[in-house]
């Protein structure tokens, strides 16, 4: 109270002036003056105030108020990092600061079951303690309470503890349905058991006479260790490469655990050809940082290289992540979703449908582009390895391959090979005769449109007799499908033939770079022209689903008779039997009405349903506790005596009557009053209104 009446942490003028004339000789102690009117000083004073002024100025830059921030700041981080580290490393939960602390609550306390068999002194229950020790994976220290409600995790192991200030001769503990005795010494009862599902338990004990007295219920909350959570970060569901792209997957995993994670790996398994053929390949693949055992959070990556894994045009990658905790004996495993990548196959052709027909227009040789593009990175690879000669010889043969397969996609467009004739279907090459002529070495491998044409860019003004005797052009040749004509004889549309042309474009590219012994240059150009030989599949393509409906075969004799006879509905009937789960606690509501209006005594009959009606109530009890738990321990004071109450009865009964559900509504026939007099009535009263 005098430091907040005194307030010496509250700084003015006047502790400001006596600080700074204690700490400076020059100011004469005068420095109060400049706190006073000029107007209320003498002529002398005035003087000095102007004096102290100046030397003020001069002074206030060097005094400084004395402080040990600095190192009050330095010590404060320094126990911050200590503390932080001491939490972070897990040494401060080696103290064990929780261990054996007990809290105090209320003790149980005990009814006799049969309150007439009481003679003597009831023994009374001194102390109680429960110990639970969790287990070592979770890293919790051991705890000890004498709560007799417990919140544990799973697999805890708890041990009771009770004490009486007298003797007793055995003491049990039932916990839904099971009976355990506890060890007896001197004049404590322990018992231990490990958690592995919630519910609710009591003790009973008899004493040296045969009374048996019960305590109330308490709840048992098992705690379920949760499985790891994985989210996965930077990462597409599905991923497509073609064949030319840089195929990495790169991506992080961010994956979190209540009580640590033990180990993460990812799944992955490559799948490779189609059908009946394919086949798969599974591979367990690590991160690329090293995972720590046990960290609660973890931050992790992972680049995945399709090449590296052996993957080819047309292979499919599914993988996920996988991650365990500490859990024991049997970890908890969780797993992420599937992701996907492909590279893309440009050879993976279907049946088209052209004109409402299941045909498929490209013929075998049209797949041969993807085997020349084999063969050229085969090629590649080889250099270097064989001789100069031979992967010259090799790359010319190649280039001859491109050649033969152009002229055969000319030839299905309806073009006449250039420089060629076909016979039999073999394609031979013009010989040149003109030998005086020197012959371009590049001429037949070029891309000259514009000079293969130049006879035609000018009109010969010799040539009138020929004209004069050209045959009188047919008017409908605009409108007849002429298959002499190369630009209309072909089955593609315009679309198709100009995507087509285009690819004929690009094998000579191709074809040339091969002749040159230049394959790494040609082979952009053969997958370019692959990829527009896949569209122009693909655009005549349609798909059709088949649909699972096999209709009954029909019988000839019977067909378009008209005759319905046999003809009938499908009529199906089915019976379900239905499972009430709360049989038993709706029976014993019936039965506590007759025993609160008969007042009898509950029999053997009774207790028996009051107990199935307990368990029954229990499973309920688990999820709200707070709600039932009263009841509960109601029915089972029930089901253990013989003389029970009015009150207790009307008690019990409401609550199990607020345990029932609602009862869903069923279809019922609803009966009514009917006949032609009442329909008379309500058409006349219809009429009047």
């Amino acid at each position: 109270m005098a430091l907040l009446i005194k307030k010496p942490w509250k700084i003015n003028l006047q502790i400001a002036s006596n600080y700074v004339d204690a700490n400076s000789t020059k100011l004469e102690y005068s420095s109060w003056l400049l706190l006073e009117e000029s107007a209320e000083l003498t002529g002398l004073a005035k003087l000095q105030q102007q004096k102290m002024s100046n030397t003020l100025e001069a002074e206030i830059k060097s005094i400084k108020p004395e402080h040990q921030l600095k190192t009050a700041i330095i010590i404060s981080v320094f126990l911050v990092a200590i503390g932080y580290l001491g939490f972070y490393t897990g040494i401060s939960e080696n103290f064990n600061f929780n261990r054996n602390t007990t809290s105090k609550e209320k003790t149980a306390s005990f009814v006799p079951i049969d309150s007439l068999a009481v003679k003597h002194k009831v023994p009374v229950l001194k102390s109680q303690l429960v110990t639970i020790n969790y287990p070592s994976y979770t890293g919790l220290a051991t705890a000890s309470t004498s709560k007799m409600d417990i919140k544990a995790v799973e697999g805890s192991r708890v041990t009771w503890e009770l004490d009486f200030d007298a003797a007793v001769d055995s003491v049990s503990l039932e916990s839904m349905g099971k009976h355990r005795e506890m060890m007896k010494t001197n004049q404590s009862f322990t018992g231990s058991t490990a958690l592995n599902t919630s519910g609710f338990y009591n003790f009973k004990f008899t004493d040296t006479f045969g009374a048996t007295y019960s305590s109330d219920l308490f709840t048992i909350e098992v705690i379920k260790d949760k499985s790891p959570l994985i989210r996965i970060e930077n990462l597409k569901q599905f991923s497509s490469f073609d064949y030319t792209d840089n195929k990495v997957l790169s991506f992080g995993a961010f994956i979190t655990d209540d009580f640590g994670v033990g180990n993460a790996h990812i799944i992955a398994t490559v799948s490779k050809g189609t059908g009946e053929s394919v086949k798969f390949r599974e591979e367990q693949l690590e991160f690329d940082e090293p995972m720590s055992s046990g960290e609660k959070q973890l931050n992790l990556s992972k680049t995945i290289d399709l090449d590296k894994m052996n993957m080819e045009p047309g292979d499919e990658l599914y993988f996920y992540v996988e991650a365990q905790d500490l859990r024991r004996p049997k970890e908890n495993t969780a797993r992420s979703e599937t992701y996907f990548a492909v590279i893309k196959d440009t050879i993976n052709y279907g049946p088209g449908v052209e004109g409402g027909l299941g045909v498929d227009l490209m013929p075998d040789y049209f797949r041969s582009q993807r085997q020349l593009i084999i063969d050229t990175e085969k090629l590649i690879t080889q250099r270097g390895k064989i001789s100069e000669e031979e992967f010259n010889s090799t790359s010319n043969d190649l280039g001859f391959d491109q050649k033969s397969l152009r002229l055969k996609y000319g030839q299905f467009m309806g073009d006449e090979a250039e420089g060629s004739s076909t016979n039999g279907g073999e394609v031979t090459e013009a010989i040149d005769h003109d030998h005086d002529q020197e012959e371009d070495p590049l001429a037949k491998y070029s891309h000259a449109h514009d000079s293969d044409n130049e006879h035609n860019l000018v009109e010969d003004p010799h040539d009138h007799d020929q004209d004069e005797n050209k045959e009188e052009e047919d008017p409908l040749a605009d409108y007849l499908h002429d298959h002499g004509d190369p630009e209309s004889s072909t089955l593609f549309t315009d679309n198709l033939k100009s995507k087509l042309r285009q690819a004929l474009n690009i094998m000579w590219d191709a074809e040339l770079h091969l002749r040159l012994y230049e394959p790494e240059k040609s082979l952009p150009f053969q997958y370019e022209a692959l990829e527009l030989i896949q569209d122009i599949k693909n655009s005549a393509r349609i798909y059709v689903h088949r649909i699972g409906f096999d209709p009954p075969p029909i019988k000839e004799e019977v067909r378009l008779s008209g005759d319905i006879k046999d003809v009938t509905n499908f009529n199906k009937n089915e019976q379900f039997e239905s499972s009430d789960e709360y049989s038993f606690i709706k029976q014993s509501i019936f039965r506590l009405e007759e025993l609160k209006d008969l007042n009898s005594k509950s029999t053997g009959i009774d207790r028996e349903l009051f107990d199935k009606a307990g368990s029954e109530l229990a499973k309920k009890a688990i999820q709200e506790p707070g709600r039932f738990l009263k009841t509960l321990q109601q029915l089972k004071q029930l089901a253990e005596r013989q003389q029970i109450s009015k009150k207790l009865i009307i008690e019990v009964q409401k609550g199990l009557l607020k345990a029932l559900p609602e009862v869903a509504p069923e279809p019922q026939q609803k009966y009514g009053f009917g006949g032609k007099l009442n329909e008379l009535v309500l058409k006349e009263l219809e009429l009047n209104e």
